[in-house]
């Protein structure tokens, strides 16, 4: 090794140097021995990988609200906001439409030019598929909303959704598209026009900019109506039916509204034996103009309405709703929350120069466990809505974790609630 230097040190050596003789009077020889060697340049190894990845957990600064009263009386309530009137319900039709005028954001699959190939048949213009672009269509499903009793050549409000791939809907146009029944026999609504989206997209190749949902828009009053769906409020038998609403179906307000009618048209009202309508007679004497003013009058009739005792809650977006007459009753309660970190870090080792050695690939874990040490909590049982929020917040939990205790309590009996899950 010492010779290659030497061999590599003479052959960068200035020609001057290379003769002895050559050398002034005032340049002393080496000594014998004692070989100078040039000064080489330091060869420094890669730099090895420094970086750490990291994952934490944080709860953010609880809200402490604002003590507020709660008024436990009933509430009196108009008869329409706790029933419908049977016969008066929303029709649901749809159709599967095109639409065009699409800046690129269309179906990229067959199914949009097939489509597309159909219309202009009816057109008599045959046009091969294969020169037929996509890029600016989109097949979509069509609905709306059809109330009963709508007259012909009235507008409703129509929704468009993307049923491909389409990536927007932004500018498109609606080509005019039946709305039918479930059986697709009989057409009730046609709706044609520009699509409202209500937001924007907008991007190149490395960044995009998304408002609200693109793929999915509106027609504001873009469908027609073609047919009626005939409709009564009375009965072929003289009846008014009024049909408790899910969220206030209890057998007191059922009786209530019933107490109330009878109140003003004695005899006339009675609970089926479901328990989940009440059935008002019509008057033989009274005409068929003055049935809708006869509705109207029970409907605008007020009764005290109860309170649900039931819990509300959607585990997806952390939403509590209670109603008035959740009860507690006392129990002890210990909760605590474990929170494991675990974060990934591999990191490469490249070798050095001339050294031989090949990358490898180092696995590098942090794990971070930690145990909340929360102590038993004694819950008092309670009476009122106030009472129940007071107890619920001392666990100090946040709304999600609220929940999982909020089932456990219904499970073990404590908490007096019908629980209903989004």
């Amino acid at each position: 090794m010492l010779n290659l230097l030497l061999l590599a040190s003479l052959a960068l050596a200035p020609q001057g140097a290379q003769d002895p003789a050559a050398a002034g009077p005032a340049e002393a020889p080496a000594a014998q021995g004692n070989t100078v060697l040039p000064a080489w340049p330091s060869i420094e190894a890669p730099a090895q990988p420094s970086g750490r990845s990291s994952s934490s957990w944080s709860r953010t600064r609880r809200f402490a609200p604002a003590p507020a009263t709660t008024n436990q009386t009933a509430t009196r309530t108009p008869v329409s906001s706790l029933v419908g009137v049977r016969g008066m319900e929303e029709n649901h039709v749809m159709g599967i439409g095109l639409v065009t005028g699409l800046a690129g954001t269309g179906d990229s699959a067959s199914a949009a030019k097939q489509l597309l190939q159909n219309l202009l048949l009816t057109r008599t213009i045959n046009v091969d598929l294969q020169a037929l672009s996509s890029k600016n269509i989109a097949v979509v499903l069509v609905e709306a909303d059809l109330p009963s009793g709508t007259k012909e050549g009235r507008t409703i409000d129509v929704r468009v959704s993307t049923i491909g791939d389409a990536a927007s809907l932004q500018g498109g146009t609606l080509v005019m598209t039946e709305l039918t029944d479930m059986m697709g026999r009989d057409v009730y609504v046609t709706a044609a026009g520009p699509i409202t989206v209500g937001g924007f997209s907008a991007g190149g190749e490395s960044a995009t900019a998304t408002k609200n949902h693109v793929t999915v828009g509106t027609l504001p009053d873009g469908g027609k109506v073609q047919r009626e769906v005939p409709t009564s409020i009375v009965s072929e038998h003289g009846f008014i039916y009024l049909d408790i609403k899910a969220a206030h179906n209890t057998f007191g307000n059922v009786v209530n509204i019933a107490e109330a009618v009878n109140a003003l048209y004695p005899g006339l009202a009675e609970a089926t034996g479901d328990g989940k309508s009440i059935r008002v007679r019509v008057p033989e004497d009274l005409p068929s103009w003055a049935h809708a003013e006869f509705a109207a009058t029970i409907l605008r009739q007020e009764v005290l309405s109860e309170n649900m005792a039931r819990v509300i809650i959607n585990e997806r977006s952390g939403v509590i709703v209670m109603g008035g007459d959740v009860r507690l009753q006392p129990g002890v309660i210990a909760y605590g929350n474990l929170t494991v970190t675990i974060a990934e870090t591999p990191e490469a080792s490249q070798p050095g120069p001339l050294s031989g050695g090949t990358t490898q690939n180092m696995d590098r874990t942090n794990l971070a466990v930690e145990e909340e040490n929360s102590a038993l909590v004694l819950a008092p049982g309670a009476v009122t809505l106030q009472e129940v929020v007071d107890v619920l917040n001392v666990l100090g939990t946040t709304p999600r974790d609220m929940i999982t205790v909020l089932q456990a309590m219904s499970q073990a009996g404590t908490l007096l609630a019908e629980i209903k899950r989004m």
